[in-house]
Formats: C-alpha cells, structure tokens, sequence
C-alpha cells in the first residue's frame, strides 16, 4: 500500500545498531489512505526512535470492515512491499504484468528495484472484513536499481513446536527456510500459539527483533502484549520464550541490522535526496521507469509535493 496520506519524509538509519536485549513497546498510530473516505491503517513502521527493525522499514495493519481498499496506481523504487492478508482477499496489479488475487495464507512480495508501479483493491462485497499486514524490505545498494519483479507464494513452510505453529513468509526460523527472494538475512514468521502454551523459540543471536500480537494475548520478554503496539526485543537473544493463557496469534520480525543509510520519501526509499527527485518526477512525467498498470483507464495517485528542505538521513534513537 502506498502511503497516500503521508508525505512527511522518514529518514532512515541503523548504522547505530541496536544496544543488545531490550522490551519496548511503541505505539502504532492511525493513518489514512485514501483520503477521507479511504481506509485507516496502523502504522508501526518507521517510528522516530525505531526506523527499522533489520531491513524491515515500514509496517501497516489494516482492520477494516466498511471502506475496504482502493489503492490507485502508485510508484515503488528501493524496497520490496510484503502483502500479508489474514482476512478478505485483494487484487494486485502491477506494471510488470501481474494481476493475482492475494489471499490469507499466501504470500505476495513485489520487488520494486529501479522502479514498479501497482494497484490494489479488494474483491469482497463492500462490508467484508479486511484485516492483514502490509510491510516493505529495503534493498540494500548493491541491488537497489535491479529490474522490478513479483513472486507469489501460495504455499509457505511452517515451523512447529508443541503448541506452536508458524508460517514462514521470508527468511528462516529455526531450520525452517522460505522460498520467497530475499536480499538480506531477515525473517518474518506469522505464528499461533496454543492457549496454555509455552514455546521457545529458535532465534539469530546477531539479528535484531520485534513482535506484533494480531489477536489473543501473549507472555514475552516479561511483557503482556495484546493487539496493537509493536514490542522490539532488541539484539543478542539466541531464544525467544513466549506463552499464552487464552492462545495468541503473532508475527515475528528479524534481520541484521541494516547498515546503510536510508531516506523514505512518499512510497521511495533512496540514499540521497537527489534521487527522490529524480523519482518522484519520473513519476510526474508519466516516465517509462515506472511503467503502466492495466485496468486503471490511466488514473493514478499523483505525487505530493517534496518538502521545503533537503531531505537528509535521521539515525534511530536509543
């Protein structure tokens, strides 16, 4: 999804490196898409103390019963979007040639590379239920121009301890490895644990991580987490213990600290404010970078105007 309501840039960094094991709760907040009529999402992702969590630099979800999506032709460059539906389904199109439904339990992940542009809307009856996660990787330099492309996943290794089940969308959990085209070690693991459980799991002691409970109340890290607020972990844990009374549906996100420094601008992510411009006036002039999407008559969402200022990288703070 693009992030249609928020062209405030986020500049990101992690060149500081998470400071070992830690608990804190950050708070999502609500943001349109759309307009006043569009969707609210939650946004966990950047946070102004916490850009990124690896390569991780943008977490959504959408729970949404009335509006439904209606996300118009938009640009990507620099990252790769994750759509993770666990309610309701969604049309993708995209300007390489994709047009899928993305469906709960299967994974959609468009690699934007030197430019993508897509749309999606949902396919339910208006009033359906929509709830799900939409999340964005950045590329690290060396593949950050690659030419654009799309996989679907629709079936996803699972992970499994007793009274635990995870789906593995990308990267590895324990020794359970997803297929999905990834460009830096990471992993995003979307779990439910029995009620009365308790399970611990396998974890990179040099990633850094964080947990979003989707339902149900979960026991880690001496925290008591129930839907809404992301809890990062930190680095330096070479296991994760987690338990739940009444049973708990989570996601689990991990990866190396990303070592580069960023700037996230509208729906681009770049070094240089140099290339933002270059970007979003790509986009302005109907450029060939980003292609065309099918479908759309030619209607598209139009880039907000840049800020009066340079945009420069902001270091995440301890």
């Amino acid at each position: 999804m693009t992030r249609l309501d928020q062209p405030v840039s986020e500049s990101l960094s992690s060149r500081s490196g998470p400071t070992g094991q830690t608990a804190r709760r950050l708070e999502s907040r609500e943001v349109p898409l759309g307009g006043i009529r569009g969707i609210v999402v939650h946004r966990s992702l950047p946070q102004r103390t916490l850009p990124m969590v690896g390569a991780w630099c943008f977490l959504d979800r959408f729970d949404d019963e009335e509006v439904g999506m209606k996300v118009l032709p938009h640009p990507h460059t620099g990252l790769q979007t994750v759509t993770w539906p666990v309610e309701g389904s969604i049309r993708h199109r995209d300007s390489v040639g994709s047009d899928v439904a993305v469906e709960p339990g299967e994974l959609n992940i468009m690699t934007s590379g030197y430019g993508i542009s897509h749309s999606e809307f949902s396919l339910d009856p208006a009033g359906s239920p929509l709830r799900g996660l939409q999340l964005w990787v950045a590329l690290p330099r060396d593949v950050a121009d690659i030419d654009p492309f799309f996989e679907r996943h629709t079936e996803l290794p699972v992970y499994r301890a007793d009274g635990l089940t995870a789906s593995v969308l990308v990267g590895r959990l324990g020794d359970v490895v997803s297929e999905a085209t990834v460009f830096t070690p990471l992993v995003g693991a979307d779990a439910v644990i029995d009620a009365g459980a308790r399970v611990t799991l396998p974890l990179e002691g040099h990633y850094e991580y964080a947990v979003m409970v989707l339902s149900g109340t979960l026991e880690v890290a001496g925290e008591s987490l129930t839907p809404g607020p992301l809890l990062y972990l930190g680095s330096e844990r070479e296991s994760l213990d987690v338990a739940s009374a009444d049973g708990c549906r989570f996601v689990l996100l991990g990866g190396v600290p990303f070592a580069e420094e960023l700037i996230m601008w509208w729906n681009f992510v770049a070094r240089s404010h140099e290339e933002i411009v270059s970007a979003r006036d790509a986009w302005e002039s109907r450029s060939i970078r980003f292609g065309s999407v099918e479908g759309h008559g030619g209607e598209r969402i139009p880039a907000p105007p840049l800020p009066g200022v340079r945009l420069t990288p902001r270091r995440r703070q301890s």
